[in-house]
């Protein structure tokens, strides 16, 4: 069972809400951090990556960068540009990209359901990135980037949430710049809470869609406060801020790869050995992402070509194994390639495929050489690695559209 409490947020005023919501930390380089802070002062980066408030150069994980983050985020409070709910609630945050909406519930997650993997994790995390996202809280006080959450539909929940958006104004409710709507609500009747809190704990698998590092990061600050202060579960320092969204809400988009060099290999030969594990043929009418699992594009010397994995060389008994992405690593990137560990190889980079295959195009026509375009990922594969106990090849998953920080915070 999942424990998944109400909490009070501490949250901007109504007002400045759509100008301090940010994308998270980590989607941005610094170059790119301090420009949104200078096109948005307000924007909850100065707190995220409060190095955009310092002198360029800077360490960006040095303590003047983290005493910086809690300086100011001290001084949005006593300037009454963050609040604090009096009453312990669920919110409802809804986005709307391209007319599709995704809505899930804002909740503090349990530390023991990470611990004991009732919530599961699919990907590994490195541990500076850790080290960066515990200074940060802890000197905070605060998680502020929610963790992404999914679970099964569960048509209980969603009745609740369905009631209370038709029934209620949102407390904020803008679109970003990127085009993005953003909608939050209150769920503040006791019976809704009750009913919520029953509702998941029924729900025996929760699964880190996104924010693998948050997540860990969370926990181990929680524990830490556990352990040196002898705090009993109940207290609030055990639970870490996230948003739980229904499966049959969420969308993956491909994560796509682009690689330096051809292994010292010329363009034919290259197609003559993919040709041992796949079919491969010129693209025509314009296609440049494969329209089916098992499929793949590729652009090399400004020619797309499509790729299909041959039936025998697919293992659909090993849930790892038969994602699209291990396909494409073991029978290419790896034995043709030579990119033995995408996490640490600089010939490979990834491409999210919200940049689109003119992305794809553009780096290997200039820093890169060949670039891949991947079918996405599903959730139940996701789900299935997950329920597996297995972990899935980096950069698997690219989720759409993006949770903002600094919206809803969990103090502790």
């Amino acid at each position: 069972m999942a424990v998944i409490k109400p909490f009070s947020a501490v949250r901007p005023t109504q007002n400045l809400a759509a100008e301090i919501a940010a994308l998270p930390y980590d989607v941005y380089n610094e170059e790119e951090a301090r420009e949104e802070v200078k096109k948005h002062p307000d924007s909850f980066l100065r707190i995220d990556r409060a190095e955009t408030q310092l002198e360029p150069g800077v360490d960006p994980y040095s303590e003047d960068v983290y005493r910086k983050a809690h300086s100011t985020y001290v001084e949005m409070k006593r300037n009454c540009e963050y609040i604090k709910d009096e009453n312990l609630m669920y919110y409802i945050y809804s986005l709307t990209m391209n007319g599709r909406v995704q809505t899930g519930i804002v909740a503090t997650a349990f530390v023991d359901d990470y611990v004991n993997g009732v919530i599961k994790k699919h990907e590994n995390t490195r541990v500076e990135k850790e080290i960066d996202r515990i200074n940060h809280i802890t000197a905070l006080g605060a998680q502020t980037g929610p963790i992404f959450l999914a679970y099964r539909s569960n048509v209980n929940i969603n009745a609740i949430v369905n009631k209370v958006m038709n029934t209620t104004k949102p407390l904020y409710d803008f679109v970003a710049d990127d085009g993005i709507g953003h909608k939050i609500y209150k769920i503040t009747a006791t019976e809704d809470i009750l009913n919520l809190v029953d509702e998941f704990a029924g729900i025996n698998d929760i699964y880190i869609a996104d924010g693998h590092h948050r997540a860990a990061s969370a926990v181990k600050v929680c524990l830490k406060k556990r352990e040196e202060n002898g705090e009993d579960n109940s207290a609030e320092s055990n639970y870490f801020l996230s948003v739980l969204f229904p499966d049959d809400q969420l969308m993956i988009m491909d994560y796509n790869r682009t690689v330096k060099d051809l292994n010292g290999l010329s363009v034919d030969e290259l197609i003559e050995k993919i040709s041992d594990k796949f079919d491969i043929k010129e693209a025509h009418d314009g296609q440049k992402s494969p329209s089916k699992k098992g499929e793949f594009g590729m652009y090399v010397d400004h020619k797309w070509y499509m790729l299909s994995i041959k039936p025998e060389y697919v293992q659909k008994d090993d849930p790892v194994k038969a994602l699209d992405v291990s396909i494409l690593q073991d029978y290419l990137l790896e034995p043709i390639l030579g990119i033995k560990d995408p996490r640490t190889d600089e010939r490979i980079d990834f491409v999210g495929g919200i940049r689109g295959m003119e992305e794809l195009e553009k780096r290997a026509d200039n820093d890169m050489k060949i670039s891949f375009s991947m079918y996405p990922t599903s959730i139940h594969e996701l789900f299935n690695v997950a329920d597996a106990g297995m972990l899935m090849p980096p950069k698997s998953t690219w989720f759409e559209p993006k949770l903002r920080s600094g919206l809803l915070i969990h103090e502790f």
